[in-house]
């Protein structure tokens, strides 16, 4: 399921996200915050399939009629939702012993502030919210990686690249609980089933695809019984993909202090 961004009326829904004050007396009972906040409980504890109106006016004890006060429709609700979670994350790095380890704290957290609300993946990037707190996480990276030195052209692609490698690597772990989760089987169940029954139609596997068996054939994480497999693979894979990324950026200001840089 993939939710776009950005669908609702355009001034509405951006004087939502930041509070632009309406005229009129306040109005009693609820606000923007409460049904936002209550959204955001359905959405967590019960993914974004089972976010709707009605659902989150049970949660208030209100009908979905009474919401509508304050927040026009669900398009505006799953903006609002989005911009407000993202306002959990650190806004500020500490620099002093250089922009790498600041980047890797970073990349951390917003890896595990995407497993504690696993439905802001649903949220499409192809359209940004617009919010205070979405460009408050944008600063927040470009603060760290201004350090770097990097013309404002690369680091264009580095925010990309970065960005999109943390909400990838969480949205592997995200989908592994979920699947789990839904069909009541485990990742080493799946993979015990299946194992075995392929080796017997692919005997020859590792002779059609040896490069497949020989990064195969690599020792998996240490069993951890709390951790399902894929997890543990996920994490291992985060770590190395993330210091590789890093050292290409290390690579990137090491080109540019010498004059090999580009711009374009």
């Amino acid at each position: 399921m993939v939710v776009f961004a950005g669908q609702g009326d355009a001034r509405r829904s951006i004087s939502l996200l930041w509070r632009v004050a309406e005229g009129g007396a306040p109005r009693p009972g609820l606000s923007v915050d409460a049904v936002v906040d209550a959204a955001i409980a359905v959405a967590d504890e019960q993914g974004m399939g089972a976010l709707s109106m009605r659902a989150v006016g049970e949660r208030l004890g209100r009908t979905a009629m009474a919401l509508y006060t304050y927040v026009p429709n669900k398009a505006e609700l799953v903006d609002l939702m989005y911009d407000k979670v993202l306002g959990e994350l650190p806004s500020a790095y500490p620099l002093d012993d250089g922009w790498r380890p600041a980047l890797a704290a970073w990349a951390g957290d917003v890896r595990a502030f995407y497993l504690w609300h696993p439905w802001v993946l649903q949220v499409s990037q192809a359209r940004p919210v617009l919010g205070p707190n979405e460009f408050t996480m944008l600063e927040t990276l470009l603060g760290i990686l201004r350090e770097t030195g990097l013309s404002a052209v690369v680091l264009r692609g580095v925010v990309g690249a970065v960005g999109q490698f943390v909400r990838g690597m969480a949205g592997v772990i995200a989908d592994a609980r979920r699947a789990a989760r839904e069909t009541g089987v485990s990742d080493e169940e799946w993979w015990y089933a299946r194992t075995p029954v392929l080796a017997e139609y692919a005997a020859e596997l590792s002779e059609r695809f040896p490069l497949s068996a020989w990064i195969g054939e690599v020792e998996p994480p240490a069993a951890d019984e709390c951790t399902p497999y894929l997890e543990r693979e996920a994490e291992r894979n985060f770590a190395i993909g993330l210091e590789v990324l890093l050292d290409g950026i290390e690579a990137a200001v090491a080109r540019s202090a010498e004059g090999g840089g580009t711009d374009s």
